[in-house]
């Protein structure tokens, strides 16, 4: 799987407000135009809160940070945009590491580009799939927990 290029802070004059619609346009043209699947499954979008405009998940896609309502841009997410669709969409063979996890009351699908260091969340809601976040796995100590997580997951469907 070869992933888009990056989308570059440089290439709108490092001006925010411009590189914000260009990246928030990307969203839209692979998750509100082109509405991915995962595995036959529909994927849905968070839109609320709607901030400026624009969907909770786009938010979730571009910003990080613990409370809701502090979160932050992060141009490494942003510049990042066009990678999720075609991480969900890739057919799984062995670059992208698939599993599950329970966080808190749900079921999320973890989708680890390993060569990439990056990372798709998705929330399982049964007959649909919300995106939930996605971003660049920078902490060697984050990685390694994801692949050990991983791994015990594959051991328990194998003996399963």
């Amino acid at each position: 799987m070869v992933l888009p290029e990056l989308v570059l802070l440089d290439d709108y004059d490092n001006n925010w407000q411009n590189y914000l619609e260009a990246v928030y346009s990307f969203f839209v043209e692979d998750f509100i135009k082109n509405k991915p699947s995962f595995n036959g499954t529909r994927l849905a979008l968070k839109r609320h809160p709607i901030i400026n405009g624009k969907e909770a998940t786009f938010w979730h896609f571009t910003t990080s940070g613990k409370i809701e309502d502090e979160r932050l841009p992060d141009l490494r997410r942003c510049e990042r945009i066009r990678w999720p669709k075609p991480i969900i969409e890739s057919d799984i063979c062995g670059k992208v590491k698939v599993w599950k996890n329970k966080r808190r009351n749900e079921t999320r699908i973890l989708l680890f580009f390993t060569s990439e260091s990056y990372l798709v969340v998705l929330a399982d809601r049964g007959d649909y799939i919300l995106p939930w976040t996605a971003y660049l796995v920078d902490r060697e100590h984050r990685k390694r927990k994801l692949l050990k997580e991983w791994e015990a997951y594959k051991k328990a469907e194998a003996s399963g």
